[in-house]
Protein backbone atom coordinates (compact mmCIF):
# COMPACT_ATOMS: atom_id res chain seq x y z
CA UNK A 1 0.00 0.00 0.00
CA UNK A 2 3.08 2.25 1.07
CA UNK A 3 4.33 1.45 -3.13
CA UNK A 4 1.04 2.46 -4.06
CA UNK A 5 0.80 5.43 -2.46
CA UNK A 6 4.32 6.18 -4.18
CA UNK A 7 2.98 6.31 -7.64
CA UNK A 8 0.77 9.35 -6.53
CA UNK A 9 3.92 11.89 -5.39
CA UNK A 10 3.62 11.69 -1.68
CA UNK A 11 2.37 9.01 0.60
CA UNK A 12 -1.89 9.81 0.44
CA UNK A 13 -4.38 8.37 2.60
CA UNK A 14 -4.79 4.63 1.39
CA UNK A 15 -1.30 3.73 3.83
CA UNK A 16 -2.23 5.82 6.77
CA UNK A 17 -6.03 4.50 6.37
CA UNK A 18 -4.89 1.18 6.56
CA UNK A 19 -2.17 0.97 9.15
CA UNK A 20 -5.08 2.70 11.47
CA UNK A 21 -7.66 -0.03 10.20
CA UNK A 22 -5.16 -3.00 10.75
CA UNK A 23 -4.31 -1.74 14.27
CA UNK A 24 -8.24 -1.43 15.06
CA UNK A 25 -8.92 -4.83 13.34
CA UNK A 26 -6.40 -6.45 15.89
CA UNK A 27 -8.06 -4.88 19.07
CA UNK A 28 -11.29 -6.20 17.17
CA UNK A 29 -10.25 -9.89 17.02
CA UNK A 30 -8.88 -9.82 19.77
CA UNK A 31 -12.04 -8.22 21.95
CA UNK A 32 -14.09 -11.00 19.96
CA UNK A 33 -11.66 -13.99 20.85
CA UNK A 34 -12.46 -13.26 24.36
CA UNK A 35 -16.20 -13.99 23.89
CA UNK A 36 -18.05 -17.05 24.67
CA UNK A 37 -18.74 -19.41 21.06
CA UNK A 38 -22.43 -19.10 22.77
CA UNK A 39 -22.44 -15.22 22.38
CA UNK A 40 -22.11 -15.58 18.54
CA UNK A 41 -24.70 -18.08 18.20
CA UNK A 42 -27.25 -16.67 20.47
CA UNK A 43 -26.71 -13.32 18.79
CA UNK A 44 -26.99 -14.01 14.88
CA UNK A 45 -30.30 -13.76 14.20
CA UNK A 46 -30.14 -9.74 16.06
CA UNK A 47 -27.28 -9.32 14.13
CA UNK A 48 -28.68 -10.31 11.20
CA UNK A 49 -31.53 -8.06 11.17
CA UNK A 50 -28.90 -5.28 12.06
CA UNK A 51 -27.21 -6.10 8.92
CA UNK A 52 -30.42 -5.40 6.75
CA UNK A 53 -31.08 -2.44 8.57
CA UNK A 54 -27.54 -0.93 7.48
CA UNK A 55 -28.08 -2.47 4.16
CA UNK A 56 -31.42 -0.39 3.64
CA UNK A 57 -30.29 2.79 5.30
CA UNK A 58 -26.96 2.96 2.82
CA UNK A 59 -29.33 2.66 0.46
CA UNK A 60 -31.31 5.86 1.88
CA UNK A 61 -28.58 8.48 3.14
CA UNK A 62 -25.11 6.73 2.12
CA UNK A 63 -22.34 8.01 0.30
CA UNK A 64 -21.73 7.22 -3.24
CA UNK A 65 -18.03 6.51 -4.47
CA UNK A 66 -17.62 5.55 -7.60
CA UNK A 67 -21.12 4.84 -8.84
CA UNK A 68 -21.92 2.70 -5.70
CA UNK A 69 -23.60 4.13 -2.82
CA UNK A 70 -22.42 1.80 -0.46
CA UNK A 71 -20.61 3.72 2.38
CA UNK A 72 -21.43 5.57 5.46
CA UNK A 73 -19.23 8.50 6.29
CA UNK A 74 -19.41 10.93 9.31
CA UNK A 75 -16.36 12.84 10.81
CA UNK A 76 -14.16 11.74 7.96
CA UNK A 77 -14.11 8.07 8.44
CA UNK A 78 -16.27 6.02 6.22
CA UNK A 79 -17.68 2.41 6.62
CA UNK A 80 -18.92 0.15 4.23
CA UNK A 81 -21.96 -2.29 5.75
CA UNK A 82 -22.10 -4.99 3.35
CA UNK A 83 -18.51 -6.16 4.74
CA UNK A 84 -20.34 -6.31 8.50
CA UNK A 85 -23.13 -7.63 6.72
CA UNK A 86 -20.56 -10.66 5.03
CA UNK A 87 -19.47 -11.48 8.77
CA UNK A 88 -23.30 -11.59 9.83
CA UNK A 89 -24.32 -13.77 7.22
CA UNK A 90 -21.69 -16.33 7.79
CA UNK A 91 -23.12 -16.58 11.73
CA UNK A 92 -27.09 -16.35 10.81
CA UNK A 93 -26.47 -19.07 7.93
CA UNK A 94 -24.48 -21.63 10.53
CA UNK A 95 -27.22 -20.72 12.99
CA UNK A 96 -29.47 -21.96 10.86
CA UNK A 97 -27.78 -24.86 9.64
CA UNK A 98 -27.96 -25.82 13.30
CA UNK A 99 -31.14 -25.53 13.69
CA UNK A 100 -32.18 -28.01 11.03
CA UNK A 101 -30.31 -30.45 13.31
CA UNK A 102 -28.86 -32.58 9.94
CA UNK A 103 -32.13 -32.51 8.52
CA UNK A 104 -30.33 -31.32 5.36
CA UNK A 105 -31.91 -33.36 2.92
CA UNK A 106 -35.21 -31.39 3.99
CA UNK A 107 -36.79 -29.23 0.15
CA UNK A 108 -37.57 -26.48 3.10
CA UNK A 109 -34.19 -26.00 4.15
CA UNK A 110 -32.57 -25.31 0.76
CA UNK A 111 -35.76 -22.84 0.25
CA UNK A 112 -35.92 -21.29 3.66
CA UNK A 113 -32.06 -20.82 3.23
CA UNK A 114 -32.27 -19.00 -0.07
CA UNK A 115 -34.73 -16.44 0.63
CA UNK A 116 -32.68 -15.53 3.66
CA UNK A 117 -29.49 -14.94 1.20
CA UNK A 118 -32.22 -13.41 -1.57
CA UNK A 119 -32.69 -10.44 0.66
CA UNK A 120 -28.90 -9.20 1.32
CA UNK A 121 -28.18 -10.03 -1.99
CA UNK A 122 -30.65 -8.04 -3.42
CA UNK A 123 -29.95 -5.10 -1.30
CA UNK A 124 -26.24 -5.35 -2.26
CA UNK A 125 -27.10 -5.29 -6.07
CA UNK A 126 -29.04 -2.11 -6.48
CA UNK A 127 -25.94 -0.44 -4.79
CA UNK A 128 -25.11 -1.64 -7.37
CA UNK A 129 -22.15 -4.08 -5.64
CA UNK A 130 -22.18 -7.02 -8.01
CA UNK A 131 -19.29 -8.17 -6.27
CA UNK A 132 -20.91 -8.51 -3.38
CA UNK A 133 -23.38 -10.22 -4.44
CA UNK A 134 -22.19 -13.26 -6.09
CA UNK A 135 -20.18 -13.69 -2.12
CA UNK A 136 -23.54 -13.86 -0.47
CA UNK A 137 -24.58 -16.33 -3.13
CA UNK A 138 -21.58 -18.69 -3.20
CA UNK A 139 -20.88 -18.95 0.72
CA UNK A 140 -24.76 -20.22 0.28
CA UNK A 141 -24.30 -22.48 -2.33
CA UNK A 142 -21.12 -23.79 -0.32
CA UNK A 143 -23.33 -24.51 2.76
CA UNK A 144 -25.27 -26.16 0.60
CA UNK A 145 -22.21 -28.73 -0.50
CA UNK A 146 -21.10 -29.15 3.01
CA UNK A 147 -24.07 -29.46 4.37
CA UNK A 148 -23.98 -32.16 1.56
CA UNK A 149 -27.83 -31.46 -0.03
CA UNK A 150 -29.33 -33.73 -2.12
CA UNK A 151 -27.81 -33.38 -6.29
CA UNK A 152 -31.62 -32.89 -7.41
CA UNK A 153 -31.48 -30.00 -5.65
CA UNK A 154 -28.17 -28.73 -5.95
CA UNK A 155 -28.88 -29.18 -9.94
CA UNK A 156 -32.07 -27.11 -9.42
CA UNK A 157 -30.23 -24.22 -7.87
CA UNK A 158 -28.11 -24.34 -10.40
CA UNK A 159 -30.74 -24.46 -13.05
CA UNK A 160 -32.44 -21.26 -11.21
CA UNK A 161 -29.31 -19.33 -10.84
CA UNK A 162 -28.61 -19.68 -14.73
CA UNK A 163 -32.19 -18.53 -15.49
CA UNK A 164 -31.51 -15.65 -13.04
CA UNK A 165 -28.18 -15.00 -14.78
CA UNK A 166 -30.32 -14.61 -18.04
CA UNK A 167 -33.09 -12.37 -16.98
CA UNK A 168 -30.63 -9.96 -15.34
CA UNK A 169 -28.59 -9.73 -18.69
CA UNK A 170 -31.55 -8.03 -20.58
CA UNK A 171 -33.29 -6.11 -17.33
CA UNK A 172 -30.98 -5.91 -13.98
CA UNK A 173 -27.32 -5.43 -15.23
CA UNK A 174 -26.14 -2.11 -15.61
CA UNK A 175 -24.52 -1.20 -18.96
CA UNK A 176 -21.01 -1.33 -17.56
CA UNK A 177 -21.89 -4.81 -15.95
CA UNK A 178 -21.85 -6.04 -19.07
CA UNK A 179 -19.41 -4.68 -20.25
CA UNK A 180 -16.86 -5.93 -17.93
CA UNK A 181 -18.77 -9.82 -18.78
CA UNK A 182 -18.07 -9.43 -22.54
CA UNK A 183 -14.49 -8.48 -22.04
CA UNK A 184 -13.91 -11.20 -19.84
CA UNK A 185 -15.05 -13.11 -22.99
CA UNK A 186 -13.67 -11.61 -25.98
CA UNK A 187 -10.20 -8.91 -23.99
CA UNK A 188 -9.57 -8.01 -27.66
CA UNK A 189 -12.65 -6.58 -28.50
CA UNK A 190 -11.88 -3.22 -26.24
CA UNK A 191 -8.44 -3.13 -25.60
CA UNK A 192 -8.31 0.85 -24.58
CA UNK A 193 -11.98 0.66 -22.98
CA UNK A 194 -13.39 -2.09 -20.65
CA UNK A 195 -10.24 -4.39 -21.70
CA UNK A 196 -7.75 -2.11 -20.70
CA UNK A 197 -7.51 -2.79 -17.18
CA UNK A 198 -7.30 -6.47 -17.94
CA UNK A 199 -4.28 -6.13 -20.29
CA UNK A 200 -2.40 -3.89 -18.24
CA UNK A 201 -2.93 -5.94 -15.00
CA UNK A 202 -1.16 -9.16 -16.89
CA UNK A 203 0.91 -7.16 -18.45
CA UNK A 204 2.27 -6.01 -14.98
CA UNK A 205 2.09 -9.48 -13.56
CA UNK A 206 4.47 -10.81 -16.57
CA UNK A 207 7.08 -8.03 -16.13
CA UNK A 208 8.00 -8.97 -12.70
CA UNK A 209 9.33 -12.26 -13.66
CA UNK A 210 10.82 -14.11 -10.90
CA UNK A 211 12.08 -11.69 -8.39
CA UNK A 212 9.99 -8.67 -9.22
CA UNK A 213 11.08 -4.72 -9.95
CA UNK A 214 11.20 -4.04 -6.34
CA UNK A 215 9.08 -2.25 -3.70
CA UNK A 216 7.93 1.17 -5.77
CA UNK A 217 9.87 0.36 -8.97
CA UNK A 218 7.04 -1.15 -10.92
CA UNK A 219 6.57 0.66 -13.96
CA UNK A 220 2.80 0.07 -14.71
CA UNK A 221 1.61 -0.07 -11.00
CA UNK A 222 4.22 3.27 -10.32
CA UNK A 223 3.36 5.11 -14.15
CA UNK A 224 -0.67 4.71 -13.43
CA UNK A 225 -1.09 2.10 -16.18
CA UNK A 226 -2.63 -0.03 -13.77
CA UNK A 227 -5.85 1.11 -12.61
CA UNK A 228 -7.43 0.42 -9.04
CA UNK A 229 -3.97 -0.55 -7.92
CA UNK A 230 -4.51 -0.85 -4.47
CA UNK A 231 -7.97 -2.69 -4.67
CA UNK A 232 -9.28 -4.57 -7.39
CA UNK A 233 -5.75 -5.45 -9.20
CA UNK A 234 -3.16 -4.92 -5.81
CA UNK A 235 -1.98 -8.70 -6.61
CA UNK A 236 -0.60 -6.77 -9.93
CA UNK A 237 1.41 -4.93 -8.04
CA UNK A 238 2.21 -7.50 -5.71
CA UNK A 239 3.49 -10.09 -8.83
CA UNK A 240 5.06 -6.71 -10.58
CA UNK A 241 6.94 -5.40 -7.96
CA UNK A 242 7.96 -8.64 -5.86
CA UNK A 243 7.81 -11.14 -8.87
CA UNK A 244 6.65 -15.01 -9.33
CA UNK A 245 8.79 -15.86 -5.49
CA UNK A 246 6.45 -13.03 -4.14
CA UNK A 247 3.65 -13.94 -5.53
CA UNK A 248 4.12 -17.27 -3.94
CA UNK A 249 4.78 -16.06 -0.62
CA UNK A 250 1.21 -14.62 -0.84
CA UNK A 251 -0.06 -17.51 -1.90
CA UNK A 252 1.68 -19.96 0.30
CA UNK A 253 0.31 -17.50 3.77
CA UNK A 254 -3.28 -17.96 2.20
CA UNK A 255 -2.69 -21.58 2.39
CA UNK A 256 -1.54 -21.79 5.42
CA UNK A 257 -4.30 -20.19 6.16
CA UNK A 258 -6.93 -22.02 4.96
CA UNK A 259 -5.12 -24.89 6.13
CA UNK A 260 -5.39 -23.50 10.04
CA UNK A 261 -8.77 -22.52 9.86
CA UNK A 262 -10.29 -26.23 8.40
CA UNK A 263 -7.87 -27.61 11.20
CA UNK A 264 -10.30 -25.51 13.70
CA UNK A 265 -13.78 -26.98 11.91
CA UNK A 266 -12.63 -30.65 11.90
CA UNK A 267 -12.14 -29.97 16.20
CA UNK A 268 -15.58 -28.65 16.27
CA UNK A 269 -18.36 -30.86 17.58
CA UNK A 270 -20.94 -28.89 17.01
CA UNK A 271 -22.68 -27.79 13.34
CA UNK A 272 -22.77 -24.15 14.49
CA UNK A 273 -19.18 -23.98 14.80
CA UNK A 274 -18.23 -26.35 12.15
CA UNK A 275 -20.43 -24.54 9.79
CA UNK A 276 -19.53 -20.91 10.38
CA UNK A 277 -15.73 -21.78 10.50
CA UNK A 278 -16.47 -23.61 7.06
CA UNK A 279 -17.93 -20.26 5.79
CA UNK A 280 -14.76 -18.16 6.58
CA UNK A 281 -12.87 -20.19 4.72
CA UNK A 282 -15.24 -19.94 1.91
CA UNK A 283 -15.38 -16.34 2.16
CA UNK A 284 -11.91 -16.10 1.94
CA UNK A 285 -11.01 -18.52 -0.71
CA UNK A 286 -14.28 -16.88 -3.24
CA UNK A 287 -12.64 -13.20 -2.86
CA UNK A 288 -9.04 -14.91 -3.20
CA UNK A 289 -9.74 -16.76 -5.95
CA UNK A 290 -12.31 -13.97 -7.38
CA UNK A 291 -9.43 -11.51 -7.07
CA UNK A 292 -6.54 -12.87 -8.29
CA UNK A 293 -8.56 -14.44 -11.24
CA UNK A 294 -9.26 -10.74 -12.07
CA UNK A 295 -6.05 -10.04 -12.08
CA UNK A 296 -4.51 -12.51 -14.12
CA UNK A 297 -7.45 -12.62 -16.78
CA UNK A 298 -9.11 -16.02 -15.79
CA UNK A 299 -12.26 -13.98 -14.15
CA UNK A 300 -14.48 -10.96 -14.69
CA UNK A 301 -13.70 -8.46 -12.83
CA UNK A 302 -16.17 -7.22 -10.13
CA UNK A 303 -14.29 -5.35 -7.91
CA UNK A 304 -13.86 -8.18 -5.01
CA UNK A 305 -10.87 -7.04 -2.74
CA UNK A 306 -8.05 -9.47 -1.58
CA UNK A 307 -8.59 -10.44 1.48
CA UNK A 308 -6.06 -8.54 3.93
CA UNK A 309 -4.12 -6.84 1.59
CA UNK A 310 -6.54 -4.76 -0.77
CA UNK A 311 -7.34 -1.35 0.56
CA UNK A 312 -10.06 -1.04 2.31
CA UNK A 313 -10.40 -0.39 5.95
CA UNK A 314 -14.04 -2.25 6.66
CA UNK A 315 -12.91 -4.95 5.06
CA UNK A 316 -9.73 -5.06 7.03
CA UNK A 317 -11.56 -4.96 9.94
CA UNK A 318 -14.26 -7.38 9.38
CA UNK A 319 -11.63 -10.00 8.33
CA UNK A 320 -9.83 -9.41 11.98
CA UNK A 321 -12.87 -9.67 13.21
CA UNK A 322 -13.72 -13.20 11.89
CA UNK A 323 -10.26 -14.21 12.53
CA UNK A 324 -11.38 -13.50 16.08
CA UNK A 325 -14.65 -15.12 15.80
CA UNK A 326 -12.74 -18.29 14.94
CA UNK A 327 -10.45 -18.07 17.47
CA UNK A 328 -13.30 -18.03 20.23
CA UNK A 329 -14.91 -21.22 18.23
CA UNK A 330 -11.90 -22.90 18.18
CA UNK A 331 -10.88 -22.51 21.76
CA UNK A 332 -14.35 -23.61 22.81
CA UNK A 333 -13.61 -26.67 20.53
CA UNK A 334 -10.31 -27.39 21.77
CA UNK A 335 -11.80 -27.03 25.26
CA UNK A 336 -14.48 -29.97 24.22
CA UNK A 337 -11.58 -31.87 23.16
CA UNK A 338 -10.04 -31.47 27.13
CA UNK A 339 -13.15 -32.26 28.46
Amino acid sequence: MYSVDLSRGQVESFFGTQIIAFFLGVIVMIIASMQHASAYRISARLMFILAIVLLVLVLLIGVTVRGTTGWFRLAGFSFQPVEFAKVVFILFLAWWADKYKRRFYSWHFVVSSALFTFLPMILVFLQPDFGSAIIFASLWFGILIIAKTRLRYLFSVIGVGVGVLVIGWFFLFAPYQKERLLTFIQPEREPLGAGYNVTQSIIAVGAGQWIGRGLGFGSQSQLHFLPEAQTDFIFAVIGEELGFVGAVVVLALYLLLFWRLLRLALLSENDFSSFAILSVVLLFFVQTAINIGATLGLLPVTGVTLPFISAGGSSLLMNFFLIGIVQSLGRSARLQKID
